[in-house]
């Protein structure tokens, strides 16, 4: 695996299908640094980190959640500095938290065989909740580098956060565009308002969670699929 250079200020560490871990971004300004998504485990994490020391890249101060699915967020206790939700991506962290010291992390488990080989060997499954929480929209000056993240509704969950790299026009889309996962579904009114999102931000590059880089009139494509 190898970090991959998108643009001027943006690197990312490139998804894997087979324990279903997604794009994990880093943006670099010229006073600090963040990271989008806090990837599947602590060794997600760890990988992720050591890709940046060999580019001699600073640890991010924080990093964005883009929705709560365990592949993007079970790696928070593990990440560097200070981790930013929405609070309903908080509230689900909170209630799988719950469970899984209540109960243990058989039902987590059982949802799929990439979190069994991502957990393989009887790994300990640890959620931790968000440091921060946003309503809305919010925007951070990295140094010459401007990052907005927005709430917005989408056919995928209902708690997703879009992360617009301003300067490079380049969008982080989390899962967003896709179907909801537990049901298959794909509600044409939410992709609707999700295509209305994306189309006022104007990127000119969208970088989905499981994917590669592509024109935004790529992924506005499979949204209305």
């Amino acid at each position: 695996m190898e970090l991959k250079k998108l643009s001027e200020h943006i690197w990312f560490m490139p998804y894997e299908s087979e324990r279903d871990r997604p794009n994990l971004g880093y943006v670099k300004g010229d006073n600090w640094s963040l990271a989008i998504d806090a990837g599947h485990s602590d060794n997600h994490v760890k990988e992720f980190y050591s890709l940046l020391e060999t580019e001699g890249l600073p640890l991010p101060s924080l990093t964005v959640i883009t929705h709560w699915h365990w592949d993007h967020t079970f790696g928070i206790h593990a990440v560097n500095g200070l981790c930013i939700a929405n609070e309903k991506t908080n509230g689900h962290l909170l209630e799988w938290k719950s469970k899984i010291e209540t109960n243990g992390p058989a039902e987590f488990l059982a949802i799929h065989e990439s979190i069994r080989k991502e957990y393989a060997g009887g790994k300990e499954v640890i959620v931790k909740p968000a440091d921060i929480l946003f309503s809305g929209e919010m925007t951070f000056d990295l140094g010459g580098c401007r990052v907005r993240i927005v709430e917005s509704e989408s056919p995928h969950t209902e708690d997703s956060t879009l992360v617009y790299i301003e300067d490079d026009k380049v969008l982080f889309l989390g899962d967003s565009t896709g179907d909801d996962f537990m049901t298959g579904i794909k509600d044409m009114d939410l992709c609707q308002k999700l295509g209305a999102k994306i189309k006022m931000l104007n990127p000119e590059t969208c970088m989905e969670g499981h994917w590669v880089p592509v024109p935004t009139e790529d992924s506005l494509e499979e949204l209305y699929k």
